[in-house]
């Protein structure tokens, strides 16, 4: 098949779609990193598919722009619209559809027929590798779990050597320890591929764990758009008021401490302690810390089995919980969360700029 022309790679993706159906309209306008993971997050019915559809080419916005690092793909105001047969891109659905009369072998090499060996740029043995699939090749589909089915899946996405990989929920179908078992394997895929990725979930754990940008959807329109570091803490999304609201924490492996079984990580200079991690000192992780896992004292203390005490500074609050405040705080130019009732937030006298200490019960790695 013919392939959309790549002219020299510069910035990331550019798109703005306005599409209108009875009871639904999806107006967005989106400008995403070249590299790495962006997730689109929402509720059911927020837009998430829809949005990856347009980008597909599967929806064809009558009112739609599309480029990818400079690579115009649709530009309705020219009459511009390249068909998804012919978009450089890999797709991968929530269930893995593979060829049920084809190996796993053949399944892959399906994929790679769609490119010339000019084109490749990943080759099938990286993509077997990345997916861990080499014991499944001579498989057919039915003798697989579905972790496996969906490994192989986007292996073969990969095969495709796509300029951009879209995922439709790609373990919404899946048990909790198939999930696990996927995971790892995903979150390989941006730190080793120049392809960017747009990931749809409604799973907050999955976002945290894979993501470097996020979009937050809603009624079919962008509420946010940036880095997790930056959307995940803001007091005026869903995302801060939820339940179970968190921060996600970029750090270095600084230290073990064999005897207690702790290790120490590092961000922005400042110490972070959780149950021993196997991890080479230098090694870079992330980790979640709950809203509802942070206390705040205006001394800091050692009387405490608390064993992260954290200076900080109040950016702002949020007070729209009854009874309850949360409370965005930094450390270090990182942000953190603290959701503490209302009535020690007028005891302690907490304010924006005020100097304070942020104690965090607990830290949960995520990779």
């Amino acid at each position: 098949m013919s392939r959309a022309a790549a002219p020299a790679a510069t910035g990331g993706i550019e798109a703005r779609f306005r599409l209108a159906w009875p009871g639904f309209a999806l107006e967005a306008a989106l400008q995403l990193p070249a590299r790495g993971v962006s997730a689109l997050f929402g509720q059911s019915g927020s837009g998430k598919t829809s949005l990856l559809r347009c980008l597909a080419g599967l929806e064809r916005a009558r009112d739609g722009f599309l480029a990818l690092r400079g690579e115009v793909w649709q530009d309705e105001a020219r009459g511009l619209f390249v068909p998804t047969h012919r978009r450089p891109l890999g797709y991968v659905f929530q269930e893995a559809s593979l060829f049920p009369h084809l190996s796993v072998r053949r399944n892959l090499e399906f994929g790679m027929r769609r490119v010339t060996a000019a084109e490749r740029r990943v080759s099938l043995d990286h993509a077997i590798a990345l997916l861990g699939i080499e014991p499944l090749l001579e498989r057919m589909p039915e003798r697989l779990s579905g972790g496996e089915r969906q490994r192989v899946a986007i292996a073969r996405a990969l095969a495709t050597s796509p300029r951009l990989l879209l995922m439709d929920e790609p373990l919404a179908a899946l048990d909790a320890p198939r999930k696990a078992e996927i995971l790892p394997y995903l979150e390989r895929l941006h730190g080793e591929l120049d392809i960017p990725v747009v990931y749809v979930s409604h799973a907050a754990e999955e976002v945290a764990r894979l993501a470097d940008h996020v979009v937050l959807l809603r009624d079919g329109r962008v509420q946010a758009s940036g880095a997790i570091a930056e959307v995940l803490p803001r007091l005026d999304l869903p995302f801060a008021r939820d339940e179970d609201a968190f921060v996600v924490v970029e750090a270095q492996v600084a230290a073990h401490d064999e005897r207690f079984a702790l290790t120490r990580l590092e961000f922005g200079g400042l110490p972070l302690w959780i149950t021993g991690l196997d991890a080479p000192l230098g090694a870079q992780v992330r980790a979640r810390v709950l809203a509802r896992d942070v206390s705040l004292a205006l001394a800091e203390r050692h009387d405490s089995s608390i064993l992260n005490v954290l200076p900080a500074r109040v950016v702002s609050l949020d007070g729209a919980s009854p009874g309850r405040t949360l409370v965005r705080l930094d450390c270090a130019g990182r942000a953190l969360l603290a959701r503490i009732t209302t009535r020690s937030a007028v005891q302690l006298g907490i304010v924006p700029g005020m100097a304070l200490f942020a104690q965090v019960k607990g830290v949960a790695l995520l990779r």
